[in-house]
């Protein structure tokens, strides 16, 4: 994560936000988006982690990576965005911002310290849960055999936990490894973010490390999209040859992709939607990605950073419309959910 209003010697330069952007205008209609977001983003991911805890048959090693994502996306809800939304309030009732903001006061805690790697953390967690969910559906696609026996709970509990340690100590790692970043909460993003200490006017010689977070991601993406690719291609080569089979070109013996063992609907269509959320991760990624390059390089863009890091943000709110909505599973549970709710009360009238 990047900062578009960069910091000099610990003082803030002249504010980039012009009346057109941060006008009352502007940050009215930004909190009403903010704080629409958040509540979309908490319950869609608080109904996927009700759904998960209320029935057992969601408990499989693909239901519990949903839950890290869905965990992941319900902090960015209830702690970074209304830390936006309580910022942008505070700076249009009162005259004069809070004593923490861009620096003002350096002798005043920082909550940006907190809030910042929190949701680069975050944000590495998705990708690299949605980078284990693709690696969980190939195995079921390309070894249907082996797959209770290669992805167990255990192994999958484990490499969520190191997930997130990973997200958070990368997220953590240009404070760790260089003394020219702060954070700060900048008015263009209205988000908190890494500004690289100027010195003289010049980026500092370091601030290509903020280069780590989009080879982060754009590693893990890649990889992610070469195991779908894997996986459409013999998912295609299971179809053509089960179509063979049906129009009799095949002998009957040969089998659906010339195995008597082949991946369940259910299998095929939860890669679908995996190949779905790594396009839709890819998209939201890509303007941070943009802007954080143009960042290093001495480039800002205001206007769009604000757009860049909020496509990200709504990304938490997508997820759980990819991935539980199309899940039969999830609609099973959670019609059973409402059907549990609905007879208690009418048990209690009994």
């Amino acid at each position: 994560m990047e900062t578009a209003n960069q910091t000099a010697a610990g003082e803030t330069l002249a504010p980039l936000c012009t009346v057109c952007c941060c006008g009352l205008i502007n940050r009215t209609l930004a909190v009403i988006f903010m704080v629409s977001l958040a509540f979309a983003i908490v319950v869609g991911n608080v109904v996927t982690l009700t759904v998960f805890m209320q029935t057992r048959h969601s408990r499989t090693p693909q239901g519990y990576l949903k839950v890290s994502l869905a965990i992941a996306d319900v902090i960015v809800g209830v702690w970074v965005v209304p830390f936006s939304v309580y910022t942008e309030i505070s700076l249009m009732v009162t005259s004069a911002p809070p004593s923490w903001y861009q620096g003002i006061s350096t002798g005043s805690w920082q909550p940006c310290m907190l809030i910042g790697p929190v949701f680069a953390g975050c944000t590495f967690v998705s990708i690299s849960t949605i980078f284990l969910m693709t690696m969980e559906r190939s195995v079921a696609i390309l070894r249907p055999l082996h797959k209770d026996t290669l992805v167990t709970r255990h192994r999958i509990l484990f490499l969520i936990i190191l997930s997130w340690a990973g997200s958070f100590l990368l997220a953590m790692s240009p404070l760790m490894l260089s003394n020219s970043f702060t954070l700060e909460y900048n008015e263009c993003s209205r988000m908190c973010n890494y500004a690289p200490l100027l010195i003289r006017n010049q980026l500092p010689p370091d601030a290509n490390i903020l280069l780590l977070f989009p080879a982060f991601d754009f590693s893990l993406l890649g990889g992610t999209l070469a195991v779908n690719i894997l996986s459409f291609t013999s998912i295609r080569r299971y179809s053509r040859k089960r179509k063979l089979l049906s129009e009799g070109s095949l002998g009957p013996d040969t089998g659906a992709g010339g195995c008597a063992h082949r991946p369940s609907f259910s299998d095929i269509k939860a890669a679908k939607t995996i190949g779905i959320l790594t396009f839709a991760f890819t998209a939201s990624f890509s303007p941070i990605a943009v802007f954080v390059l143009g960042n290093v390089v001495g480039f800002t863009w205001c206007n769009f950073s604000f757009l860049a890091f909020w496509i990200l943000t709504g990304n938490s709110c997508c997820n759980v419309i990819i991935y539980s909505v199309r899940d039969h599973r999830f609609r099973k549970g959670l019609t059973l959910l409402f059907q549990r709710d609905r007879a208690q009360p009418h048990s209690e009238k009994s």
